[in-house]
């Protein structure tokens, strides 16, 4: 076999999966912290002012990684649930229900900062528009998994039908990508790009990747997380869980 795909198989094991999130885990915590205190620092005291905005445009070093974030958690956890589902692999149910909260805290976090930075650029919190209303469908679909997983009691009929939820709902995400394209919509077009060219200057944009990345790094140490406690409840009953609860290895 494969060292590649025997390491995966390897690591469906909830023991051995135990062990590799609580070996990586801090690090994804620890990473991401630093890299997004050094990238909002960036932000903060090293780019200057819009020449537009003025400072309220710093907010959008918040709101824009958290934005993406919201896209790619929801993206990501519909690809775990439809490998679950066509392949039964109890991990990726556990790794796919682990992303709804984290998702739906991006989610909260885009809406909560673009209400903020709408205010003064707009004069309002909120308006119906495309782009505003789709992120937040997308918050109630993260919302929906999450309850749906925690309503029924046997765990794996509850991540497949959450992860149904979430395949379904990954039609939503090209909406919210391109409203700005499709509809005449108040929120502005895509100004920043990390690939390709951007209309910010590249100064600012900078910050901008450390932050991206930060987040990324965040995320997959709260993943981690998540889904070790949710595997250890899970194996509740196993007797590797029960030694490893003694101060014994699994």
């Amino acid at each position: 076999m494969n060292p590649i795909l025997l390491w995966f198989h390897q690591l469906g094991s909830p023991p051995t999966f135990d062990r590799f999130a609580a070996r990586w885990a801090p690090w994804g915590y620890g990473l991401g912290v630093l890299v997004i205190a050094i990238g909002l620092y960036g932000a903060l005291f090293q780019v200057p002012a819009d020449y537009q905005q003025g400072d309220s445009f710093r907010i959008l070093y918040i709101h824009v990684p958290s934005a993406w974030m919201s896209l790619f958690v929801f993206g990501l956890m519909a690809f775990y649930s439809a490998v679950a589902l066509v392949w039964r692999i109890k991990l990726c149910e556990i790794l796919a229900m682990a992303c709804a909260p984290i998702g739906a805290g991006f989610t909260l976090i885009t809406l909560a900062t673009g209400s903020i930075w709408g205010k003064p650029m707009w004069g309002t919190w909120w308006d119906w528009d495309p782009r505003l209303t789709t992120e937040l469908i997308l918050l109630f679909l993260y919302l929906g998994v999450s309850g749906l997983y925690h309503a029924i009691d046997d765990r794996r009929a509850a991540a497949r039908a959450a992860g149904l939820l979430a395949i379904v709902g990954v039609v939503l995400l090209p909406i919210i990508r391109y409203s700005v394209v499709w509809w005449n919509s108040l929120h502005q077009g895509q100004t920043i790009r990390l690939f390709g060219s951007s209309s910010m200057d590249e100064s600012m944009v900078a910050p901008l990747v450390w932050v991206v990345v930060g987040t990324k790094l965040w995320f997959v140490g709260t993943l981690l997380a998540r889904a070790r406690a949710d595997n250890l409840r899970r194996e509740s009953g196993k007797r590797w869980v029960a030694e490893l609860a003694h101060g014994g290895r699994a």
